[in-house]
Formats: structure tokens, C-alpha cells, sequence
């Protein structure tokens, strides 16, 4: 199985967790909010919002343009410290966790 297949369903099932537990948005956040410069956007956006409107379109849209995915990085340990107190942390934590393990020593 391809890489860009598994990271297709890994980005599935994460949108999918998000959404079981209420965290998946209809409304994006302003232009201002998504434009931040902080990692994560940890100044304007909930890791939630920022997994849901930066992430995950950033991803897709390097599968979607056949671009080379990027390799050996680790969002695992932000997102199980900044999602700790909201529902359904284990749950997003444990497919995030299988999203740094795919790309883990690529």
C-alpha cells in the first residue's frame, strides 16, 4: 500500500474522530486566525481548528498535486498536551500518533 493511500485513510479517520467528538467545524476561522506564523498556530487556533483547516488541507493537498509528503516529523506530543482537557484527546492522539509513525525515518 502506497504511502500517499495510507496517509489518505490515516487523514480519513482523523477528520472522522474529530467529527465523533464534536470538533469538526462548518465555519473556517478568519483569514486573520489561519494566517498566523507560530507553529501550530498555537496563537489563534485550538489544535483541533489547526488539524482541521491547516493540517489536514496541507496534507491532502500535497497528495492531491503528487507532491513528496514530508518525512520524520512528530505533532503527537503537541496535539496530546493541547487537546488533554477536551473530549475525545485518546482518540485523536492515538491516529496522530499512527500519522508521525507512517512518516517516522522515511
Amino acid at each position: 500500500m502506497s504511502l500517499h493511500f495510507q496517509c489518505i485513510q490515516l487523514l480519513d479517520e482523523l477528520e472522522q474522530v474529530l467529527n465523533d467528538h464534536a470538533l469538526w467545524q462548518t465555519t473556517p476561522p478568519s483569514a486573520e486566525r489561519l494566517a498566523s506564523t507560530e507553529p501550530f498556530a498555537v496563537d489563534t487556533l485550538a489544535c483541533h481548528e489547526w488539524l482541521q483547516w491547516i493540517f489536514v488541507p496541507k496534507m491532502r493537498a500535497l497528495i492531491d498535486a503528487g507532491q513528496t509528503l514530508p518525512r520524520n516529523f512528530e505533532i503527537s506530543p503537541y496535539v496530546e498536551e493541547a487537546m488533554k482537557e477536551q473530549a475525545g484527546h485518546r482518540e485523536v492522539v492515538a491516529v496522530v500518533v499512527r500519522i508521525d509513525s507512517l512518516f517516522a525515518d522515511q
